[in-house]
């Protein structure tokens, strides 16, 4: 049976999923789920995750929902075009990229997303600020360890790119916006800013499958 796998348009979480299916060349039908229609709520939907949130997996009569897990499913279950390394220490090494970006930097970024897409600026200044003091300081963690290698780890396209590469897309996104126009500086442009983040995201971007990755409600308002 084919893999299945539910996503969002835009949802950073589904995004990672799709790379990894698309880097790892695994045939799958896609669902996209509307959130306008709360379809990520809907009873098939509870069923197989009563979070009811995407993405979820489907590989048969085994279901796998939380994209970090997914990401592990499909290595261990097809191994071929590895996403988590070759050996233990390129695993061990990918995984702490990992880990460091979740403790470091995706709450912070979350926040400051949240606060520009729903908030408002006004009114949190304090809060986005710090936010955003955390997000730049992982941002150069980043950017240095894209000046003495190609992907986040070595040379080979992982799971510790998958992981962090749509969650900066989604700021880099949403800091277009009017609201953010006094937050922009301080991070746009990327290639001045960030010129090896900004290398990274085009080598992404030039990975066969990318495009079908991409958000479709993205390309509607381009």
């Amino acid at each position: 049976m084919a893999l299945e796998l539910w996503w969002g348009s835009g949802s950073p979480y589904s995004w990672r999923a799709l790379l990894a299916l698309e880097h790892k060349r695994l045939p799958y039908v896609s669902h996209l789920v509307q959130f306008s229609k709360q379809e990520h709520r809907s009873p098939q939907m509870l069923q197989m995750n009563p979070r009811g949130r995407v993405p979820v997996l489907k590989d048969g009569d085994y279901v796998v929902f939380e994209s970090l897990a997914i990401l592990r499913y499909l290595d261990r279950k097809y191994p071929e075009i590895p996403i988590f390394g070759h050996n233990a220490e390129e695993e061990g090494t990918i995984t702490r990229v990992i880990c460091e970006y979740q403790s470091y930097a995706e709450d912070h970024l979350a926040k400051l997303i949240y606060a520009i897409l729903f908030q408002g600026v006004e009114g949190h200044m304090e809060e986005i600020e710090r936010a955003l003091n955390f997000v730049i300081a992982e941002a150069r963690t980043i950017e240095n360890r894209l000046t003495t290698s190609a992907w986040l780890v070595g040379e080979a396209f992982s799971a510790a790119d998958i992981v962090i590469f749509p969650g900066i897309q989604q700021l880099m996104r949403v800091l277009e916006r009017r609201e953010a126009e006094d937050l922009r500086a301080r991070l746009l442009p990327i290639e001045t800013t960030f010129p090896a983040i900004a290398a990274w995201i085009k080598r992404v971007e030039a990975l066969p499958g990318y495009e079908k990755t991409y958000p479709p409600h993205w390309k509607e308002k381009e």
